[in-house]
């Protein structure tokens, strides 16, 4: 599989490429219903989406099935939508064990209005891992004008998971009206990060329903990029770990220590060297951190010439975080960004398609995120023949009334 990955990957598969090496895939959405319960002004929803059936459990069943079968066990899987918590909840807990059981790492991603304190007890119980809120200013949620005024949902979400073993994930869409709000929402991140494992800014789109159309010339990758700095409080080494096509996304490993943030690598050549050496460690981002530092201490100890690449990284980032780690009372967090750049459903890139890093597990097998939000309704309203635990089988119909998908596509 990984093998695979290499060669879908291209000119992308550089010295510090992670899809390859410690991973096959960056992740594989399963999305469990159509539903929302929001009205969002960017959304990559269909306007059909809202009457669209929730398909069987079986084919959900079958879906998980085929990504451990394209991507192998510990895929992490987004388990979405539309808002997952709109299907009955006793299916989202049976669809997030079975997940579990055959070896994926499932993930909530969902706007948290029904995603209680005791859905996600229930979720946890069976093998949740993480658990992604969307909360910005294009859901038009009354009484809330701002990002910043939006915080106070942010702490409920946070609270609501809290002592549940889950990794709190937070989606914000950026645009023009809320992109000069970025700094303070990323000192907000940095301040609650005890309790934050890592953040995503997914860059408007011109795709799905939403009224909101391209995004302004003002919000590039390099302008966000800026703007989490002015948060940060410091210049960051972007572009020392490649995640899948440069242009679709960007990632910053770091820590934080005393509400100070710190990169966990600055040297593009030094993480090129540590990928060639651990990247048969399948430790995963879950691990309890001793785990972590027995994994890769064993393996340091098994080959002297990291030893003193080692020491010299172990000092340097001691001597960066001097007094904080006192002030601090030696907590370091981790807190890493991300940033997505989707592709406009009329602009797709096949280079930047071939070399995706987020797919989309469908009835045809996985597709491109982006590719698949632009030609949503191909995929949502195809009939399915499903195949019932009984050995029965079920002629699903996305919505009965319209022509065009009546007759049934024969099977998965």
């Amino acid at each position: 599989m990984l093998a695979k990955t290499r060669e879908r990957m291209g000119e992308h598969y550089t010295a510090n490429q992670v899809l390859g090496r410690t991973q096959t895939i960056g992740c594989v959405a399963v999305e469990v219903t159509q539903r929302c319960n929001l009205d969002c002004t960017l959304c990559y929803l269909s306007e059909h989406s809202q009457s669209v059936k929730d398909i069987p459990i079986e084919e959900v069943f079958k879906r998980l099935d085929d990504v451990l079968e394209h991507y192998g066990e510990g895929t992490h899987v987004q388990i979405t939508g539309g808002d997952p918590t709109l299907r009955k909840h006793n299916e989202l807990v049976e669809i997030v064990r079975y997940a579990a059981d055959i070896a994926l790492y499932p993930a909530l991603f969902t706007n948290g209005i029904a995603a209680t304190r005791t859905l996600l007890e229930n979720l946890a119980a069976v093998g949740l891992q993480d658990v992604a809120f969307h909360v910005d200013t294009t859901q038009r949620r009354e009484g809330y004008q701002t990002e910043m005024d939006l915080n106070v949902i942010r702490k409920d979400y946070i609270a609501r998971a809290q002592g549940l073993g889950l990794m709190v994930v937070f989606n914000t869409t950026v645009h023009e009206g809320n992109f000069h709000h970025i700094p303070s929402l990323v000192r907000f991140f940095i301040e609650q990060s005890a309790d934050i494992g890592l953040v995503s800014f997914q860059l408007q789109a011109e795709t799905g329903r939403g009224e909101w159309r391209a995004r302004d010339a003002l919000i590039t990758q390099q302008s966000m990029k800026k703007q989490i700095e002015a948060g940060t409080a410091r210049t960051l080494p972007w572009g020392i770990v490649d995640f899948g096509h440069s242009d679709c996304h960007s990632y910053m490993p770091t820590s934080v220590v005393n509400n100070r943030v710190f990169p966990v690598i600055a040297e593009r050549n030094l993480f090129g060297r540590f990928l060639s050496a651990f990247e048969h460690i399948r430790t995963d981002r879950h691990a309890k951190p001793y785990q972590v530092v027995m994994d890769y201490g064993l393996a340091i100890l098994m080959r002297p010439r990291t030893w003193w690449p080692a020491l010299f990284y172990v000092v340097d980032q001691g001597w960066q975080m001097g007094r904080h780690l006192i002030l601090g009372r030696g907590k370091v967090h981790k807190l890493s960004f991300f940033m997505q750049n989707f592709m406009d459903a009329n602009e797709l890139v096949q280079e930047r398609i071939d070399a995706c890093s987020f797919m989309v597990m469908t009835a045809e097998g996985p597709v491109s995120m982006c590719e698949h939000n632009a030609k949503r309704d191909d995929f949502i309203l195809q009939p399915l023949t499903v195949k019932k635990d009984d050995g029965t089988t079920e002629h699903y119909v996305p919505i009965p009334d319209i022509p065009k998908y009546k007759k049934a596509s024969g099977g998965n």
